[in-house]
């Protein structure tokens, strides 16, 4: 089970990571520090360079390993503005997307857009039966993208709202 590394998806393009992306990574991170620190454990004041390229560097071992697919997201014309990513952490017959998104893009649909592409490329590969997204119940962001998206919600863990799309 391998997803493609790239995929268009109309005004958007997602690529599998590289490291030369790292500073833009950085910098978009940074940018976006105030939406995304509530929700994502590695998003701190203190976020750099060496920060994304660890990241990347995992996210290439990862593919590799078959764990993590994750992609950097582009527009067409070639501004990096978010990340998102299947991982096969939920178990067999599934797997889990996660994304955030820089703050100037936000709000314009494009995450959902790319939500929507990256479910379809997942069911498409053998054995892949579901796509799961978890998100914090107070994180209405994330909440829109996955209700947009088509994806309902299936259960609750803690402050985690879990929400599926099935073939």
């Amino acid at each position: 089970m391998e997803p493609p590394e790239m995929i268009n998806a109309g005004d958007l393009v997602l690529k599998r990571w590289e490291p030369e992306w790292a500073a833009e990574a950085t910098a978009a991170v940074r940018e976006s520090l105030p939406e995304l620190k509530p929700w994502l454990p590695w998003a701190t004041d203190t976020y750099g360079d060496a920060d994304s390229l660890d990241y990347i560097t995992r996210s290439v071992k990862s593919w590799a390993e078959g764990t993590e697919f994750n992609y950097a997201i582009f527009t067409a014309v070639g501004e990096l503005i978010g990340s998102i990513g299947l991982m096969t952490r939920v178990g067999p017959g599934a797997l889990e997307i996660g994304y955030w998104l820089r703050t100037p893009w936000a709000g314009r649909g494009h995450m959902t857009a790319a939500v929507k592409v990256l479910t379809r490329v997942a069911l498409t590969l053998d054995g892949i039966e579901r796509v799961v997204i978890r998100h914090d119940a107070a994180n209405g962001a994330s909440a829109a993208v996955a209700a947009k998206a088509g994806f309902a919600e299936t259960g609750r863990d803690g402050n985690d709202v879990i929400r599926e799309w099935r073939s």
